[in-house]
């Protein structure tokens, strides 16, 4: 099939803006100038709505035609008046909530499409919805899941590539592979599917001759049980230009290539850029950012495409960042590499080849095979889901960037295969907590992880997020500003009225001039805002809207300086205006309240019943359950009488599933069960007597805590 006529890449948004990124390129920078540096004094709330859920907020809405469009947590779409606000219809699809057992970033959603009249939004589920989008009536529903068996999910965004939408999926972290479907815009028929990784190898051959290619950068006796990873949970651009589908693919799994993959490799097509042919889902290009990945450097973080000179020539480019540390400009034509450059510490590489555009890797700094190492950046990447903007008048490219890095170590040997349940085999502890956390480790590795070079450098620089302004070509930072903390990373929205506009966890929209970063406007909202920000025009009167609540990453760690610990996760839509009005806020928490008292003991639970309580709980349970205050996720160490009774009904049989709460009677037994539950009361009466220490000292109840990631 001939690829579609090329199309001109016009840049940024007007009245409307018609997709998530804005554009067609997703630059998320509008031509609309109303609000400016002398009008956005005034900028205020125009208008809002309860989303009715209390996750993570990570969608920018659509606007066509005068109705505001809006993707929530699962799969939710509603539908506004763009200008008044008011609701036209919303729509909550049917979630089977055990798929959240599988999802390890939070249930949130990306965004949404709108294209012939129809909205596309997919639920965490894996069932792609097209409504109709004057009223959310269902139109078609397609399960685009290969194999419920395993522990695919979706969080991402549809795509329109011509007549087909195209999704990703997520589960790296579990048993996938991965892959990216397309689907008939008019009927939902699946006309295509793309794998990222090859299959076993003993089940025949390769679905694609790229995949047998690939195949040879695996060992013959990977891991492909397990799956191999690579979920293209995100970026996915149609770039009517060249015509072709671009798409990031995800990480590695497990983590380790040391496990997955024992003789090497460069794991193709992990951590990858790929364009494909909207038609058949042929590969035309591919551009490895990360071989070989073993850190969770996902290549799934936003694209921009855009035109700029580079060498003296126009050149149509993609602008990326992925959690690798490095920012690249490619050509989309050809997938070459035309600049990447470092914008946070990088210890896992020493550069990019300029003759290869493959990176120079650095295995003594950052292979954790033989013992554990502190690598740079984090496994929450130096870039993440969060969009960036890039503005043509400045030719800047204007994004949160965390540099922070990450101590990383994993089990001795080879674990068995767990169905639907993590097996990415690593522990986690980021730099800024790694001084703290290295006492609490047996004698030995501490002595390992204090002996690293990076752990001198982690001690001397912790590390720390900034909002940014990068020239693309050099990666240089033309000016930074600190945000509140490391996990206060959001999108952008850029205006040709040289305004950028992003939230932060503590509640504010933000108003910067773009040249200089310079703070024009901030407004209190109590919601924590990470989504990117969008604006159009009704009438004349231009608006700003962004989704409100915490979660994504490590969503259970609420952070003590963000606007969920202090007031709640309600999750609102705020929409602004000039000569708009104060933002209510919601109303403060009440006072901590000391642990209730721990149940007694069962018989016969034992000090090694409680320790393989522990590690069931480490295994499974805690990428969810943190067990700090105000956590999104219940704290476990807080357990009512009724709950403590009904533990064994909800860990095995579901009976909070509807609520999201999986069952894990295929991965845990009765016995299992019971020693999670001798665990939590052991914790609990802890707790509890700690917590009544400090209130008899007058001191807090919530003192920090470490954010360690583990599944084992």
């Amino acid at each position: 099939m001939a690829l579609p006529a090329a199309t001109p890449l016009n840049q940024g948004a007007g009245a409307q803006w018609p997709a998530p990124g804005g554009d067609a390129g997703k630059t998320h920078w509008s031509k609309l100038t109303a609000i400016n540096p002398q009008t956005v004094g005034t900028l205020g709330l125009a208008w809002e709505a309860d989303l009715g859920t209390a996750r993570g907020q990570e969608a920018t809405p659509v606007m066509v035609d005068g109705v505001l469009y809006v993707a929530g947590n699962a799969g939710r779409a509603y539908a506004f008046d763009a200008a008044s606000g008011r609701e036209l219809w919303r729509f909550e699809p049917e979630v089977d909530m055990q798929r959240n057992r599988t999802a390890c970033c939070d249930m949130v959603n990306r965004g949404l499409a709108v294209a012939q009249g129809k909205v596309l939004i997919a639920a965490l589920d894996g069932w792609l919805y097209a409504l109709d989008a004057r009223t959310g009536a269902v139109v078609w529903k397609t399960d685009f899941i290969e194999d419920r068996k395993r522990g695919d999910n979706s969080t991402g965004a549809p795509e329109v590539a011509g007549d087909v939408v195209v999704i990703g999926m997520g589960g790296a972290e579990y048993d996938v592979r991965g892959y990216v479907t397309a689907m008939d815009l008019r009927t939902g028929a699946i006309r295509w599917r793309w794998h990222v990784v090859p299959r076993d190898p003993a089940l025949g051959p390769q679905e694609r001759p790229e995949l047998d290619a690939a195949l040879k950068t695996w060992d013959p006796k990977s891991r492909w049980d397990i799956g191999g990873g690579g979920a293209p949970w995100d970026a996915i651009n149609y770039d009517p230009e060249t015509g072709y589908v671009l798409v990031g693919t995800g990480n590695g799994g497990p983590y380790a290539r040391s496990k997955r993959s024992p003789a090497g490799g460069d794991n193709l097509y992990l951590g990858s850029l790929v364009a494909l042919d909207p038609g058949t889902g042929r590969m035309v290009w591919h551009y490895q950012e990360t071989p070989g990945d073993n850190w969770d450097f996902t290549s799934t973080q936003p694209m921009i495409l855009t035109h700029m000179q580079v060498d003296g020539k126009d050149r149509g480019v993609i602008i990326h960042a992925p959690k690798n540390g490095f920012l690249y400009v490619l050509d989309r034509r050809t997938g070459k590499v035309l600049r990447a450059n470092a914008i946070a510490r990088v210890n896992w590489a020493k550069g990019i080849d300029p003759a290869t555009g493959k990176p120079i890797l650095d295995p003594a700094a950052s292979d954790y095979t033989d013992g554990p190492k502190i690598v740079f950046p984090s496994t929450v990447g130096a870039r993440n889901w969060f969009p960036a903007a890039y503005s043509p008048q400045t030719g800047l490219y204007y994004g949160s960037v965390a540099d922070i890095g990450n101590l990383i170590f994993m089990t001795p040997g080879a674990k068995p295969y767990r169905a639907r349940a993590l097996n990415n085999d690593a522990a986690l502890i980021f730099t800024p907590d790694v001084r703290e956390a290295v006492e609490t480790l047996p004698p030995p590795m501490a002595a390992a992880v204090k002996a690293l070079p990076a752990y001198a450098e982690a001690v001397r620089n912790p590390g720390k997020s900034q909002f940014r302004a990068m020239d693309p070509l050099t990666g240089r930072t033309v000016w930074a500003v600190d945000s509140e903390g490391w996990q206060d990373r959001g999108g952008v929205l850029a205006t040709a009225s040289g305004l950028l506009v992003h939230g932060s966890l503590s509640g504010k929209l933000v108003v910067r001039d773009a040249r200089t970063g310079a703070v024009l406007k901030a407004i209190d909202t109590g919601s924590p805002i990470m989504a990117a920000p969008m604006t159009y025009s009704i009438k004349g009167v231009q608006y700003i809207a962004v989704q409100a609540g915490w979660g994504g990453g490590g969503w259970s760690f609420t952070p003590r300086y963000s606007a969920a610990y202090a007031r709640g996760n309600q999750n609102r839509l705020l929409v602004f205006r000039l000569g708009g009005k104060p933002v209510p806020q919601p109303p403060l928490l009440p006072p901590l309240e000391v642990a209730p008292p721990a149940p007694v003991q069962a018989a016969g639970v034992t000090a090694e019943t409680i320790a393989r309580g522990q590690g069931l709980f480490f295994a499974n349970c805690a990428i969810c359950h943190a067990n700090i205050h105000r956590s999104m996720a219940p704290d476990l160490r807080r357990m009512q009488p009724g709950t403590h009774e009904a533990f064994r009904q909800i860990v095995l049989e579901g009976a909070l599933l509807p609520g999201g709460m999986p069952r894990w009677d295929d991965v845990l037994s009765p016995g299992d069960a019971d020693a999670i539950h001798a665990y939590l009361i052991d914790l609990q009466g802890k707790t509890r007597a700690d917590e009544l220490a400090k209130q008899k000292a007058g001191k807090p109840l919530d003192a920090p805590s470490l954010t360690i990631l583990s599944n084992y």
